[in-house]
């Protein structure tokens, strides 16, 4: 595959091809659900057809794409270096789909941000001998290169078939996860994660640092985090910091408005959390009880009068087995106008049971392939089987694009 590498090598036509390709890549779903994908290979590929690509080191990037202060660290922040490995990734699922093999290649290689091109490999002719038989000539033709090569590399090319097979997949369900999270991610305010909070203690229990057993009840107003969601709010985190997202934690009763209208939202808890409950009311799937706060669900407003995902808090307390449900949505809500993301069951084992999906590459998975072109945000219900008070499997009962 001939490369065309630097600017002298590619003249108007070339130029204009790798534009062209460029556009086929940023259309296909591995990118186009994306926002920080798209600018960042563009904003590469544009500067090293222009001739400008010794702008393209880390430090520069993340000022010009991510925007970046002058006092950029990438030590600390490596939003660009993953942001990077993850179009390598999605550039190596395009081009692994039928219909895309002799296609102009655009690589990003390992180890700095200049983009690579590629011309699709051409077809050599099959070379033949001639010799001399009497009067008779005969033609004898021989093994292509590119057959004798293919002979030559089948065995390791088997060998190394159960890995590829296996990187292939991996690189999937990373994908999905990217899919699921990039509107949280990819903006670039800090995202506020709202945890459900218990403010109605009066009084705490503390420990003489002299002598731990010996505890002292003191007066005071406590608000405590619901210790049934630690579960969830430790796996956002995770993700969160784990990207470089930088988050602020907030209860439920220490959150406004104005705080949700500041940056992307990740909120947890369904009943015990007045924000899930109103973002959800508008939408397709919402949380719901009875008047006597003894049966609460999830209720399909597309359904009205039949109540399917239903918690019976009698029978809860009294056996603590049971199927609980849960609702993850993610969209851009009509009041704050930022990306939300909202993991809540009815139950603790419901809320756990969201933390597992919105972290689970395998359960995103199954979501994506159901997404409608241009429908952006989501819904899903889930359910879990509850024994002895352990959740247990997630199953996805519905799913809802708009």
């Amino acid at each position: 595959m001939d490369s065309l590498t630097g600017r002298d090598q590619l003249t108007d036509d070339r130029r204009r091809a790798v534009e062209a390709q460029l556009e086929r890549l940023l259309t296909n779903p591995f990118f186009s659900h994306s926002r920080r994908f798209p600018a960042f290979l563009r904003y590469v590929v544009e500067k090293t057809l222009t001739g400008d690509s010794e702008q393209l080191k880390e430090r520069t990037l993340g000022i010009e794409i991510f925007g970046k202060g002058a006092d950029y660290d990438p030590a600390t922040d490596p939003i660009v270096r993953v942001t990077a490995a993850e179009i390598r990734k999605r550039i190596a699922l395009y081009y692994q789909e039928p219909g895309h093999e002799q296609e102009l290649r655009i690589s990003l290689p390992l180890g700095n941000y200049v983009p690579q091109f590629h011309l699709p490999d051409a077809e050599p002719a099959e070379p033949s001998t001639t010799t001399s038989n009497g009067n008779e000539t005969v033609s004898t033709p021989r093994l292509s290169s590119s057959i004798a090569w293919k002979v030559a590399t089948g065995v390791v090319f088997l060998v190394f078939l159960v890995v590829a097979v296996f990187l292939i997949w991996r690189q999937h369900q990373r994908a999905a996860f990217t899919w699921f999270w990039e509107p949280i991610l990819g903006s670039g305010d800090p995202a506020l994660l709202c945890v459900a909070d218990q403010p109605d203690y009066t009084s705490i229990s503390l420990r003489d640092a002299d002598n731990p057993s010996h505890q002292v009840l003191l007066q005071d107003t406590v608000v405590a985090v619901v210790i049934d969601d630690l579960s969830t709010i430790t796996k956002i985190a995770g993700v969160l910091q784990t990207a470089g997202k930088h988050y602020t934690v907030r209860g439920e009763s220490e959150t406004a408005l104005m705080d949700l209208r500041n940056g992307p939202s990740v909120i947890v808890g369904a009943f015990d959390n007045a924000w899930t409950l109103r973002l959800l009311q508008p939408l397709r799937f919402h949380f719901a009880n009875d008047s006597e706060m003894t049966r609460f669900s999830i209720v399909d407003t597309t359904q009205p009068g039949k109540v399917v995902w239903t918690v019976d808090r009698k029978l809860q307390l009294a056996t603590n087995n049971y199927r609980d449900y849960a609702i993850v949505a993610r969209f851009v809500d009509n009041t704050t106008g930022k990306p939300t993301l909202i993991a809540a069951g009815i139950g603790r084992g419901g809320t756990i049971t969201a933390g597992e999906f919105v972290t689970s590459p395998d359960l995103l998975r199954a979501v994506e392939k159901q997404q409608p072109a241009h429908k952006e945000n989501l819904e899903v219900v889930l359910s879990t089987k509850i024994i002895n008070g352990e959740p247990g499997t997630p199953t996805i009962e519905a799913v809802h694009f708009w």
